[in-house]
């Protein structure tokens, strides 16, 4: 008698990660990799998931009944109507300046629409590019559609920065009056049954064609599953970029804040463009490990920095222009990764402010994932800024991703 398993697939901004449960949560397999282009090209997101399922072991890839897929918020793909992807993706946290005029006519004063930010923002830019003729599909739906040779679907989550209202279940009515409308794709909730696996790909990768594709939802929301977090508790994503989350007990509109559903539970995020990624621009992950045991967390630096990958923030500023402030850099290397990691928590203190400003109260602990979560430094030198307990989830994205698919309804 064959085992059931449940496959989670998790795309961030640097690489992918698979994670393969049993029915009892039990994690069977993991493993991760790098993309083989850059990232807001879609053909290196493909590349990644067909050397993921290489290597998995045939008796546990072929036992794969359900898959689900999280993919970054906000990444869209310009397709043409056979789901073929036209061009590169406008990742994340790039902002669109290009066509104000129209984002202010659609969006008006809805702030979190109207800001370079929201997809809205990324899909007039890509229709002024392409034309009217084009669907439009954020990562995590582009990719769940690649397995399906399907591209008619997008979950719920990841297409609030869109326009898709989880409360009302609708997208705003004029979208009716603007060529949008048919660019956009048919809302299934986070859990959902897609459909099977495509008989091509099925073929390709090694999986059952029986295998079922569930609507997955944002990396963020899966990170949420993946650590299980409670009321009062807060969720730090330190990966590429700095995320919070938190339970919210009533919804809210603000600039650069999204809400969900995740568990039946409203939470509320918020993203910032500031984490992993600078410091990657300056260390090797060796090095970042070596200087980083050179650090005193209990000593606090001269240096006042904003650690931006680059111009422009999403929260907790909101400010498409912000300019990073990296200098002056100290001639050690250890004390200008200290600078660094300084002003990373000075980030997430001013984001957690931020949120408890607008929802009312300040978690009593964080939940870490992510791979900034693995540094001891960073996290003593959190919890000295924050001054609340920090606890690590050894969980993975992916992981989350694969209880989404273990929990779809059929």
């Amino acid at each position: 008698m064959n085992t059931e398993y449940f496959g989670g697939l998790d795309f961030g901004s640097s690489g992918a990660r698979i994670s393969i449960i049993n029915c009892s949560k039990e994690i069977i397999f993991e493993d991760s990799c790098y993309y083989d282009a850059e990232f807001k090209n879609p053909e290196g997101w493909i590349n990644s998931c067909i050397k993921l399922f290489e290597g998995i072991p045939l008796e546990i890839r072929i036992n794969i009944s359900r898959l689900s897929i999280s993919g970054t918020s906000g990444t869209l793909v310009p397709c043409g109507t056979n789901g073929v992807n036209l061009g590169n993706s406008i990742p994340y946290n790039e902002a669109c300046t290009s066509n104000s005029k129209k984002l202010n006519l659609i969006a008006g004063d809805n702030k979190f629409l109207n800001n370079p930010y929201s997809s809205l923002a990324k899909a007039i830019k890509l229709i002024d590019t392409f034309g009217e003729d084009i669907i439009l599909r954020h990562q995590s739906d582009w990719l769940s559609g690649w397995f399906l040779n399907d591209w008619r679907y997008g979950e719920e989550g990841n297409n609030v920065k869109l326009g898709w209202s989880i409360a009302s279940k609708s997208w705003p009515e004029i979208f009716d009056s603007f060529p949008l409308k048919k660019s956009i794709p048919i809302i299934k909730k986070s859990g959902s049954i897609l459909g099977k696996i495509n008989q091509s790909i099925a073929n390709l990768l090694g999986t059952s064609e029986h295998l079922l594709i569930i609507a997955g939802t944002t990396d963020s929301n899966a990170a949420f599953i993946a650590a299980e977090v409670k009321d009062n508790e807060g969720l730090t994503i330190l990966g590429t970029t700095i995320v919070l989350k938190k339970i919210i007990k009533k919804t809210f509109s603000h600039p650069g804040i999204t809400m969900h559903k995740v568990n039946g539970e409203w939470i509320c995020g918020g993203s910032s463009n500031a984490g992993c990624g600078v410091l990657s621009k300056f260390f090797s992950d060796l090095e970042i490990k070596e200087l980083s045991q050179q650090i005193n967390p209990r000593n606090k630096t001269t240096l006042n920095y904003l650690p931006l990958n680059s111009p422009g923030e999403r929260f907790p500023n909101d400010d498409p222009y912000l300019k990073p402030i990296i200098e002056p850099r100290p001639v050690s290397d250890a004390l200008f990764l200290h600078g660094l990691l300084e002003g990373l928590a000075k980030i997430e203190l001013n984001g957690w402010r931020k949120l408890k400003t607008l929802s009312g109260y300040f978690p009593n602990k964080i939940i870490t994932i992510g791979g900034g979560s693995k540094n001891p430094q960073w996290k003593s030198i959190r919890e000295n800024t924050l001054k609340i307990p920090i606890i690590n989830s050894n969980k993975s994205t992916s992981f989350g991703s694969a209880l989404i698919a273990l929990h779809s309804v059929f």
